[in-house]
């Protein structure tokens, strides 16, 4: 049995670390060009699955070179990958610089991942599975019937509302785990959020939309845990910085399995300290993340976050 389902994108991230982000119509030199698997949704494939949890994806690839250098990692990561399908078009891409402090900046060419349709999410049987995540890499309407399949098949549902943008009430409403940042928590809330205790106030306001837990990253101030019962900080480990990218998924992805080997309950708002246990974990995923280049070769496994958390 698979015990989560990510539906989402496929990438090949084409990265170039730099001193510094070049200014509009500046040139910089940068390090030799990278290319690595990512994409949100296999990111967080490969974090979950390196955690010890079955996992598989749903998503699409192009019909050129990346697809099978996304598909055989995936693979190599024990990722059931036999719903991820080719696309005609170009298999989606992510531009990457990275400068001397690790901070990133990102465009996305969205390629086949805005292709995967309802009619990909419901080619997998949801009795195979007890949690799904979802990002918005690809179209939202299939976000949406994902997350009411889920639903309906006593699915909990986990969204990470990123890359940011304004959502439809019904989808928020079918969400049973809100994962955002500060720029993702904002916008949905329509409140400005610059410290923990205006993540507070914005996340309270999302609750409000029907989601029953908000879990706002805040980066170096570590994580914030929201419910109608609880509002939980849990600080962020300190290590030394090297690339922030796919951190967040890294969080995603432990805070998933962690859920899972605890004996997730449908209905996790009342378990306050297995919910605290969960952040932490995935902090500690999202630390360790950090602390090596790249998108899917930074992402921890068990064995490592053990002994980091040790």
């Amino acid at each position: 049995m698979n015990n989560i389902l990510v539906i989402g994108s496929l990438n090949a991230d084409l990265v170039v670390k730099s001193p510094r982000f070049p200014q509009p119509g500046e040139t910089i030199s940068g390090d030799d060009l990278q290319i690595i698997p990512g994409g949100k949704g296999a990111n967080q494939a490969v974090a979950a699955a390196r955690q010890g949890v079955k996992t598989a994806m749903i998503g699409r690839v192009g019909s050129d070179s990346f697809a099978p250098f996304l598909v055989d990692n995936l693979k190599a990561n024990q990722v059931d990958t036999s719903h991820v399908t080719v696309d005609s078009s170009a298999t989606g891409t992510a531009i990457i610089v990275v400068d001397a402090h690790g901070q990133n900046s990102i465009v996305l060419s969205p390629g086949a991942n805005g292709s995967v349709s309802p009619a990909d999410v419901d080619s997998a049987s949801f009795s195979d599975f007890g949690l799904i995540l979802l990002q918005l890499e690809i179209p939202t309407l299939t976000v949406l019937h994902a997350a009411q399949q889920a639903r309906a098949n006593g699915l909990t549902v986990i969204l990470n509302p990123a890359p940011a943008k304004s959502l439809p009430a019904e989808l928020m409403s079918n969400v049973d785990i809100l994962i955002p940042n500060e720029t993702e928590l904002a916008l949905l809330a329509g409140l400005p959020v610059t410290d923990a205790s205006s993540a507070e106030v914005a996340a309270k306001e999302i609750l409000k939309q029907g989601v029953k837990t908000v879990i706002a990253t805040l980066g170096s101030k570590g994580a914030l845990l929201v419910t109608s019962a609880q509002v939980t900080q849990v600080d962020a480990y300190k290590v030394n910085v090297v690339d922030t990218t796919a951190a967040g998924d890294a969080f995603i992805g432990g805070f998933a399995a962690k859920l899972l080997e605890q004996g997730m309950p449908l209905d996790v708002e009342r378990h306050t300290l297995m919910l605290q246990n969960a952040v932490r974990y995935g902090c500690a995923c999202g630390a360790l993340a950090t602390t090596k280049f790249g998108a899917q070769p930074s992402l921890p496994t068990k064995q490592e976050v053990e002994r980091f958390i040790a």
